[in-house]
């Protein structure tokens, strides 16, 4: 049976994204089965991440409504195992059910070996669409006062949900910028409240990569891209420590 794994942040602008594709592509690139669905709702953009903005693909509201199925999702054309939904540019978050969202993610379970889900950054519909049914919970925070706050209120609105299975991702470490400020990762582990799953340095390669509609794990094995590699191997139950960034 597979695993749901929803991404999320309580703000924009943490790479909430970039985290999602990343980890779903270094996944399918170990030999998992992994179904991408992007749930920003009229803001789509995983796509670009994973490198498949040129490619046709449905809406998993598509799958819901019955014209489509699971195995119409959109495949990568650079990495094996590795298939997306996007999401609806025309419906809103709340004329979507979400017992058929939970329905269908049930479905996901038996087809593949992981789902990653991009959330909407905010509290809203579309949060509480990603997360409901979702069996672990990434939370992607910066280290800006501001991030470290949507942070910590995502996690105590999941916690309020009943979610245990929460971990923190720190992005976009900058450790001149973190001396300066006197900040250290344990410091973000304690004002978001919850136990890291990994630490991702500043990487303009992450940019670079987008523009060329390149996967970031196919365009530089240093970085962002490393990092990920890790979050997604502890995602799969492995042991390994976390990367040293200076």
């Amino acid at each position: 049976m597979g695993q749901v794994v929803a991404v999320t942040s309580g703000k924009g602008g943490t790479g909430k994204t970039t985290i999602s594709a990343a980890v779903a592509s270094c996944l399918a690139a170990e030999g998992k089965r992994v179904l991408c669905i992007d749930a920003d709702i009229g803001l789509r953009n995983l796509d670009i991440s994973l490198g498949m903005a040129d490619l046709a693909v449905i809406a998993f509201t598509d799958v819901l409504s019955g014209r489509y199925t699971l195995d119409d999702a959109t495949a990568s054309e650079d990495i094996p195992n590795l298939f997306l939904l996007t999401a609806p540019i025309t419906e809103r978050p709340e004329e979507i059910s979400l017992s058929a969202f939970g329905k269908m993610l049930d479905r996901v379970r038996e087809q593949f070996d992981y789902c990653i889900i991009d959330a909407p950054a905010g509290l809203g519909k579309g949060f509480e669409l990603a997360v409901t049914y979702a069996d672990r919970i990434l939370v992607v925070t910066g280290s800006d006062p501001a991030s470290m706050r949507d942070a910590g209120g995502a996690t105590d609105r999941l916690t309020l949900m009943g979610k245990s299975e929460i971990r923190l991702v720190v992005n976009r470490i900058t450790p001149k910028l973190f001396r300066v400020m006197k900040l250290t990762v344990d410091d973000v582990m304690d004002e978001v409240g919850l136990p890291l799953i990994g630490i991702v340095p500043e990487d303009p390669n992450v940019m670079l990569a987008a523009a060329r509609n390149t996967p970031l794990v196919l365009f530089t094995d240093q970085g962002a891209a490393i990092a990920a590699l890790h979050i997604a191997r502890r995602i799969d139950g492995q042991k390994v420590r976390l990367m040293k960034i200076r």
